[in-house]
């Protein structure tokens, strides 16, 4: 049996390769861990991949670190449009 405790990846954002690498260095500065999915089938095919569409590249973080991530998430997509 698994404890309450356990953190899970989760997706904070999708977007094209150029974002998501940016996306997670801001959150790495920020102290918050945080990986990229599909990062090579966006290098292989960069035109398959939609800005948080199919085929978008995912970067993820720890379910506990969800809510201070979606924070500076959601100020980059303030400041990106």
């Amino acid at each position: 049996m698994k404890g309450n405790n356990e953190t899970k990846p989760i997706e904070v954002f999708a977007g094209t390769p150029w974002q998501a690498g940016m996306v997670k260095t801001l959150l790495e500065d920020s102290g918050i861990e945080a990986f990229i999915a599909d990062a090579i089938m966006g290098t292989m095919n960069p035109w398959w991949t939609a800005a948080g569409g199919a085929g978008a590249i995912r970067v993820f973080v720890s379910t506990k670190d969800f809510d201070k991530a979606k924070v500076i998430v959601d100020e980059y997509e303030k400041n990106f449009k």
